[in-house]
């Protein structure tokens, strides 16, 4: 059974004179993640922000912005597409939009380069492409409108490829279940005074969402033997958590790869498996945002088994 782990994100924040994005209400949302060929399955919500659960990965709405995630096959260009034309341009203070290359691109209904079109026909940006095309690559395109970045509007994200071990049997059993999973991601100790909200898939798969005031992190995992993925996000400033987050999760899940992309967050790799960095780079944004990607390997053989097609 194979699944495209692999997640479209874009990030949405609207000028000042814009109505609280809250305000708009779930059957607003319902209609845009829709466009993206995907449901909200549940919710939870607190002072700052509402966090829908979806059928393929998250939405984050707090009033002045939103950010969605969708896997899979979903249109998330069209999610983003529709937000715009139903606000206007002029509503729009900043915008990105993030891909990453998939496992079986050739199954998606549209391509980088479809998207970016597309979204140039509706607002104007710069885009680019982080890494080689012949190995883990990202793409980003961004908004050119004259907004500037807080120093403090930070992003860590955790991609994980190829998961092993006695967690990943676990997350490809028939034995899992909410509570297994929960502790064995140690969410409530990693990330104390968070509300979660999350969904076990069937036959499996698992997603998370946590808030914690203005705070947020959200959890997929994609356990499939041959096409394992696991992303982790979160605006949380890592280095002030009473836990190494990222080095639990790589030492939980023990995946052969695995990427980082840091946005106005220090880059460290301290606490990691023993690895090898195998590519790197950084870029400032013109708005202040510092973006920095980095792809590790661990140091170990891996066995491959070939596969019949």
């Amino acid at each position: 059974m194979f699944f495209e782990g692999s997640e479209k994100k874009i990030e949405v924040i609207v000028t000042p004179a814009t109505p609280s994005l809250r305000s708009l209400g779930r059957p607003f949302w319902e209609d845009i993640v829709g466009k993206a060929h995907a449901e909200i399955l549940s919710s939870v919500s607190n002072e700052y922000c509402d966090a829908y659960l979806l059928s393929e990965s998250s939405l984050f709405v707090w009033d002045d912005r939103f950010l969605m995630l969708t896997c899979g096959t979903t249109t998330l260009v069209h999610a983003a597409t529709h937000f715009i034309d139903t606000l206007g341009e002029d509503a729009i203070a900043f915008a990105s939009y993030q891909r990453k290359n998939e496992y079986l691109s050739h199954l998606q209904t549209t391509s980088f380069e479809d998207d970016l079109q597309l979204l140039r026909s509706k607002i104007s940006g710069n885009a680019f492409r982080i890494g080689h095309l012949d190995s883990h690559h990202h793409y980003i395109f961004y908004t050119d409108k004259p907004y500037k970045a807080d120093a403090d509007d930070i992003t860590n994200e955790l991609l994980m490829y190829h998961i092993r071990g006695d967690a990943a049997d676990y997350l490809r059993s028939d034995k899992q279940d909410l509570p297994g999973v929960r502790t064995l991601l140690a969410l409530e100790e990693m990330l104390p005074g968070f509300s979660f909200d999350d969904f076990l898939f069937e036959p499996f798969g698992y997603s998370v969402n946590g808030i914690r005031g203005r705070e947020y992190i959200t959890i997929h995992i994609t356990p499939q033997e041959n096409s394992s993925y696991v992303s982790f996000e979160t605006n949380l400033d890592l280095t002030r958590q009473p836990l190494d987050v990222f080095a639990r999760l790589l030492g939980v899940l023990n995946p052969g790869s695995w990427d980082v992309i840091r946005f106005n967050a220090p880059h460290d790799s301290c606490g990691f498996p023993a690895h090898i960095c195998l590519g790197s780079a950084k870029m400032a944004l013109e708005h202040g945002y510092q973006l920095h990607f980095s792809h590790y390997q661990q140091l170990c053989h891996e066995k491959l088994l070939p596969e019949i097609i």
